[in-house]
């Protein structure tokens, strides 16, 4: 409900706060005192649109705020929560509305900035403004079904149908995938399968190409290491017969020592000359034979380093032909090496699903239909449950509408069926309210049947069948009692009584029998200071709300009758 309206520079409002209270609270004054401007204040913080004329001469900005308490299971805090506006639950909501002299706008919701479609929207959830010149929600088609459901559908049987729209609307969304992939891969079967073949005899594997990298760079150099050694022995053992190894050449040298040395002991020791060449000939000899040797024994090294090291230039080509072929086959289908497998996986998944798509396909058709019919059937449920609802709420509409003035217009809730592409999780039709305002006549929509005055009085009836089922905390009616009087106002003042027990409710009234018929009053009028006019509001206790309405009954001149008459319409009623 709404709490407290606080109203800075508004045109004739230079100040104004308003603690409201539960219950119908009525807002009296004579023509031009104000009252339109509070309703068009309060529409500033509901989001309304505003333009700098609103801003009182002289002000540089207008100022409202409106605070709201709600309970703590109103919708409201989950948006506002999801909106990232802290709002504690059941804690009070504060919209507020600045608009500068220049016309600029700015809003928030609890000291949040705010935009205004937001403003709007969050507002719409908290208060409603029934006027005799507005487009109301009664007259928008788009809301009657939501209000019908609210009247007299259990909550459980729109979740089961929402919940096998659902699951029906799934199933063909898979069902229409499967028929793109179906007919996508049909258009490519043979494309399709030469690719699987090709990429099935390869085999890829993941994390082969670094594998081969790793081997081919082994061999390469196990193929450098054997013919480093190939080159050392060739120098050792030259295969071309006219080149003389070094082995050739030591035994060559050690043959021409050997004719040095004298075949037996010389007799003549006069001398030891030829002793000294025989020592140093042998000497040279024994050289020769251990380079001899030490170049056997490097040869046998070397060719035992040559059988280790010798490489399999069969094993390196074909490893260059593996790598190579994988390398060749990423580039022809532009992935990486390592993505071949996995693209061969894809591939043949799209096959089978190829060659077992029609078997998959007919399965599908088959659970989105049987998910169709239960939709049907839930969907049916409704409707049936929706036309006793309907029925139900046109007896009790139209038992509200004669003592208002309207007995002789028929309320109808009419349930048009929709074609099956336009079924959703709401069901399978749709609802509308219609309106025969005098025998004899067609009924119609609500909007165009309906006068202003009587689309507020319809309102209220409705809003009485519907008490207690939407969110919103507050109703304000304007002028609802336009063109009637008399028992007619009497009425509508008891309805907007009654209708208060479940809402609050503002009602903006020249009827003194609708003004008497409220919980608290509040009298709008203006006064004039140092040359400047300004509206104000007054709570009025019950000794000034009797002269109220005595003066709305006799007008100017208050007489003692108007006063009785007053009094006797402030008695409370038995």
């Amino acid at each position: 409900m709404l709490t407290h309206l606080s109203i800075r520079d508004v045109v004739l409002i230079e100040a104004l706060d308003l603690n409201l209270h539960p219950g119908f609270t009525a807002l009296t004054g004579e023509t031009g005192a104000g009252k339109s401007i509070l309703l068009d204040s309060l529409g500033l913080a509901m989001g309304e649109r505003a333009n700098a004329g609103l801003v009182r001469s002289g002000a540089e900005e207008a100022r409202v705020t409106a605070c709201f308490e709600t309970p703590a299971s109103h919708a409201i805090y989950t948006q506002l929560e999801e909106q990232g506006i802290p709002a504690d639950k059941g804690e009070p909501l504060v919209l507020r509305r600045v608009i500068s002299r220049e016309g600029r706008s700015r809003a928030w919701i609890n000291d949040q900035p705010v935009g205004l479609t937001l403003l709007r929207r969050m507002a719409a959830q908290l208060i409603e403004v029934q006027g005799q010149h507005e487009q109301m929600g009664l007259a928008d088609a788009a809301t009657h079904r939501g209000l019908l459901d609210a009247y007299g559908i259990k909550p459980a049987l729109l979740k089961k149908v929402a919940q096998a729209f659902t699951h029906w609307q799934d199933l063909n969304l898979s069902l229409t995938r499967a028929q793109q992939a179906l007919e996508e891969a049909a258009r490519e079967e043979e494309w399709l399968r030469h690719t699987v073949d090709e990429l099935s005899t390869l085999a890829p594997q993941p994390g082969e190409e670094s594998q081969l990298a790793q081997q081919r760079h082994a061999l390469q150099q196990a193929e450098r290491r054997g013919e480093a050694v190939a080159a050392a022995l060739s120098e050792l053992t030259p295969r071309d017969r006219r080149s003389t190894g070094p082995a050739a050449a030591l035994r060559a040298a050690s043959r021409a020592l050997l004719r040095l040395v004298p075949s037996s002991p010389s007799s003549d020791s006069s001398t030891s000359e030829p002793d000294v060449l025989a020592t140093r000939t042998t000497e040279a000899l024994s050289a020769l034979e251990n380079a001899e040797n030490a170049l056997a024994e490097a040869e046998s090294l070397l060719s035992r380093l040559m059988a280790d090291t010798e490489a399999n230039p069969r094993e390196l080509e074909d490893t260059e032909e593996r790598l190579f072929a994988l390398r060749t086959a990423a580039r022809k289908h532009n992935v990486l090496v390592d993505d071949l497998a996995a693209l061969l996986a894809q591939l043949t998944s799209r096959l089978s699903a190829l060659e077992n798509g029609a078997t998959e396909l007919e399965g599908l058709r088959q659970a989105a239909e049987d998910a169709r019919l239960a939709y049907r059937d839930a969907a049916q449920n409704l409707t049936d449950a929706r036309t006793h609802a309907a029925k139900k709420m046109e007896q009790a509409v139209t038992a509200e509408l004669k003592p208002i003035k309207l007995e002789k217009a028929r309320f109808l809730a009419e349930l048009q069926p929709l074609p099956p592409e336009q079924w959703s999780r709401h069901g399978m039709e749709q609802v509308i309210f219609l309106i025969a305002a005098n025998p004899g006549q067609p009924p119609g929509p609500i909007a165009k049947v309906a006068s202003g005055g009587e689309l507020s009085r319809l309102m209220l009836a409705l809003k009485l069948v519907l008490a207690g089922q939407s969110g919103i905390g507050t109703l304000i009616f304007d002028e609802i009692d336009a063109g009637v009087g008399g028992a007619t106002a009497a009425a509508i003042g008891e309805r907007l009584h009654r209708l208060a027990l479940s809402v609050q409710v503002l009602a903006v009234t020249h009827s003194p029998q609708v003004a008497a018929s409220a919980d608290a009053h509040l009298r709008i009028g203006k006064q004039t200071r140092n040359g400047q006019t300004a509206t104000h509001a007054t709570p009025l206790a019950q000794t000034e709300r009797r002269e109220e309405i005595a003066r709305m009954l006799a007008g100017d001149t208050i007489t003692d009758a108007a006063r009785a008459a007053a009094a006797s319409l402030l008695e409370p009623k038995k």
